[in-house]
């Protein structure tokens, strides 16, 4: 990769419905984030309560907490390299998820896969917000306990008033940043990385202050599992990968990111001090401190925010649900918006801006009624949501074949704008290897959400969805260009 290649947009494209200002390529004299900026934006994603209670998980069935950290730190490691790679046609040609995907998936093609890594992000944006809301609910409560008697609103809604009130506050905090624009976005992550990694160093401070020795906190978090003599590896290679998938759905749209970086440098060194340093730590923080409750309160404590109803004082309580606003909020704009903002603006570009992507996304979070999906994590989040990976690692697989083997990193940048030009339609190549990747993990997928009953050959293979979709879809999909490279121009 060369550190200096920035290639920029030679002729103007601006009359092109598939154009518009925010997914124009950003020229070299616009890039303003550096290694620490994009090492920010990380620090800003990966410090949220998911992040706190990764371990929990790990260690829930059976391993003890080093053997969770590696496993946390090695899926994030495995993780870079994609996410590293799919960077580098942002700090290139600095263009957006939705327009790289033009080229792997035809113009035509394009609006489905960015759709569908958008998709899931609205979901996620729901979820977030409610977390957030729900935060700030707890804030006022801690302030005024009375306020829990405020009017219900009954079933259909399913909240009482000041709920409601404090979701849409948090809603409307969210669209703000959105109105702002991707500047705010930097601005946001580069003022709440610190102040965060304060927060979770302050809660590990604690623990060591009110316990006394490091030593018998991770003593105790030997006895965090209830499971004993499991065999390491039977639980490795499902928990590995979950820990790849845990941010799988950045890997594909990190282009969004590294579009506005200074140089090839920037964003990879940005990428590995930002993302397994800080998963790692955060995590050894939420073991070492759900590890000194079972001390201190006779429990363990996974939740920081049932761990905050331990406290007494309205000053604690308030100071941390700031903390875990901000760090809902930094996670929320910048893992679960910015994807979909684009993809909505990927149907009609020349009508739909990011800003108006983002605000239907803002919608779609209301919508959904997350508060409800939330009663139903089980059916909800760890059975839809996270299958999603097995679609997401399929769109990977094709995404770095196609930009690395098959194109070698070269591409027509003006024609990326031309709905008749080189990539138009749908990339049949890409949309077949795409379909025939994720048959294998189905019957797996069927069998998790109780559609049918599988063997446990299928929901084995399935745990390992993400990497089986990946690396047969590259493979695929590398066959298919070489047998019929015509397969790759548009239909």
């Amino acid at each position: 990769m060369q550190d200096h290649e920035i290639v920029e947009l030679k002729q103007d494209v601006s009359n092109s419905p598939l154009y518009n200002e925010d997914f124009a390529p950003v020229p070299a004299n616009k890039r303003s984030w550096d290694k620490w900026n994009i090492a920010a934006i990380w620090v800003g994603m990966a410090v949220c309560i998911p992040t706190y209670m990764l371990a929990s998980s790990l260690i829930g069935q059976g391993m003890n907490w080093y053997q969770a950290l590696f496993t946390i730190l090695l899926g994030n490691v495995i993780v870079l390299i994609p996410m590293v790679l799919n960077a580098h046609v942002g700090t290139k040609y600095g263009i957006p998820l939705p327009v790289f995907l033009r080229l792997n998936f035809g113009i035509s093609g394009s609006v489905l896969a960015s759709l569908l890594r958008g998709l899931v992000a609205c979901g996620w944006f729901g979820i977030q917000t409610w977390i957030g809301g729900a935060a700030i609910y707890q804030m006022l409560l801690a302030l005024v306990p009375s306020l829990a008697n405020t009017p219900y609103l009954g079933d259909f809604i399913g909240l009482n008033v000041l709920q409601l009130v404090c979701f849409l506050i948090f809603w409307l905090i969210n669209m703000f940043i959105i109105y702002k624009g991707i500047d705010s976005i930097k601005k946001l992550e580069t003022w709440a990385a610190p102040f965060l990694l304060l927060i979770g160093i302050g809660m590990l401070a604690w623990a060591w202050i009110e316990v006394g020795s490091m030593g018998k906190i991770l003593d105790a978090s030997y006895t965090l599992s209830a499971q004993k003599d499991v065999n390491f590896w039977s639980i490795f290679w499902p928990g590995l990968t979950a820990m790849v998938g845990f941010w799988a759905t950045l890997s594909l749209n990190i282009p969004d990111f590294t579009r506005y970086a200074k140089s090839q440098k920037d964003q990879i060194l940005g990428q590995a001090i930002g993302l397994p340093t800080t998963m790692a730590l955060f995590s050894f923080i939420g073991i070492a401190v759900t590890s000194a409750t079972l001390l201190i309160f006779g429990e363990a404590i996974w939740d920081p925010v049932v761990l905050l109803g331990k406290f007494d004082s309205a000053v604690v309580v308030v100071l941390s649900m700031i903390g875990l606003t901000v760090a809902t909020l930094s996670t929320n704009i910048a893992a679960n918006v910015v994807a979909p903002a684009n993809s909505f603006a990927n149907i009609l570009p020349s009508k739909i801006s990011f800003t108006m992507g983002g605000y239907i996304t803002g919608i779609i979070g209301i919508l959904i009624f997350p508060w409800k999906l939330m009663a139903d994590p089980e059916g909800y989040i760890f059975k839809w949501l996270i299958a999603y990976s097995a679609l997401l690692g399929a769109l990977a697989g094709i995404m770095i074949c196609d930009y690395y083997i098959i194109r070698k990193t070269k591409l027509d940048l003006a024609a990326l704008f031309d709905p008749e030009g080189m990539y138009k339609g749908w990339n049949v190549n890409a949309w077949i290897a795409f379909g025939v990747s994720i048959i294998p993990v189905l019957p797996g997928f069927f069998g998790t959400v109780e559609l049918m009953e599988v063997s446990t050959f299928w929901t084995d293979l399935y745990s390992y969805a993400w990497f089986v979709t990946f690396f047969l879809s590259a493979i695929i999909y590398y066959i298919l260009v070489k047998v019929n490279p015509k397969g790759t121009r548009g239909l």
